[in-house]
């Protein structure tokens, strides 16, 4: 499929000349910087997996690398913060980027060098879902990097993407039903972010309630049946990362999430009743995939 190259690509793509962007096709280009699931669940390989299924061309700066399956995280190694950089670089100045998922990011030094490459590259359409706590409960990184992520990140990216742990977290404070989602998502407006998508699905009853509160400060809310299953591992990074495949494709904020959601709940209905494992399976990523999108020529 072939459509016309996106208002928001029209520059460049980051660390290229113009004449080389402009004489040729391409694909939609989405990295993903985030942590490995050697389960194949979650992290860097939910998101390859979401941004295929939705016609993007996926690339990867791996930022951890854990030793996790469906049942849990047995560990965690951070990857040197210069061979971070190096990935970023080596993505940004070849092939460009058109949207960018930022998600476990383990130690305040690679907060820094992310925060440090949006910068310079000006990298466009940058979602972050702040990775705190895994689907079974571990927690994935320690008080200072979350403390780095609010101060590096909120103010340079389009869109965080929390849970209702996540959020309890930066908060300090936890967020103990539907009612509470709009003053928390406010709060976190007021870290820095530009825009909060507020992800309610661990709240409990028949129906999931997410609340996007955009930079304009207007509030849409988000609600689905709830779709009983033991499948959820992966969920928050399939959604952040789709929501960053619909903005490459051009979509304003709003109809990217509510694509996004779209997407993820045909995934997790495909997939609720598959046994992957014997803890928490994945979704199914690859329920209706896209052909790969074109644009330019």
């Amino acid at each position: 499929m072939t459509i016309p190259h996106p208002a928001q690509s029209a520059q460049a793509p980051s660390g290229l000349p113009a004449s080389a962007s402009e004489r040729t096709a391409r694909y939609l280009r989405v990295l993903s910087i985030a942590g490995s699931d050697s389960g194949g669940g979650a992290g860097i390989q939910a998101d390859l997996k979401t941004f295929s299924a939705l016609g993007c061309y996926g690339m990867t700066a791996i930022a951890a690398i854990t030793a996790q399956n469906t049942c849990g995280v047995r560990a965690i190694h951070a990857v040197p913060a210069d061979i971070l950089k190096a990935q970023i670089d080596a993505v940004v100045q070849d092939i460009g980027v058109d949207a960018v998922k930022i998600g476990m990011l383990a130690t305040p030094e690679t907060v820094r060098v992310v925060a440090d490459a949006i910068r310079r590259y000006q990298l466009p359409h940058v979602v972050l879902d702040p990775v705190m706590v895994a689907t079974s409960g571990d927690r994935l990184i320690a008080a200072e990097t979350a403390d780095a992520l609010v101060r590096e990140l909120f103010p340079l990216v389009e869109l965080i993407t929390p849970n209702l742990d996540e959020g309890g977290w930066l908060l300090g404070q936890p967020i103990d039903g539907v009612a509470a989602l709009d003053d928390a998502a406010r709060k976190l407006l007021a870290l820095g972010a530009p825009a909060v998508l507020l992800k309610g699905g661990h709240l409990p009853g028949d129906w999931v309630v997410d609340l996007l509160v955009d930079a304009d400060g207007v509030s849409h809310r988000l609600e689905s049946a709830r779709i009983v299953t033991h499948n959820g591992h992966g969920t928050g990074c399939t959604l952040s990362s789709a929501i960053a495949a619909e903005l490459a494709s051009g979509a304003a904020l709003p109809e990217a999430v509510v694509r996004a959601r779209r997407y993820i709940l045909g995934a997790i209905a495909a997939g609720a009743d598959v046994r992957t494992g014997s803890g928490h399976g994945p979704l199914n990523h690859g329920y209706a995939p896209r052909a790969q999108v074109i644009v330019g020529g």
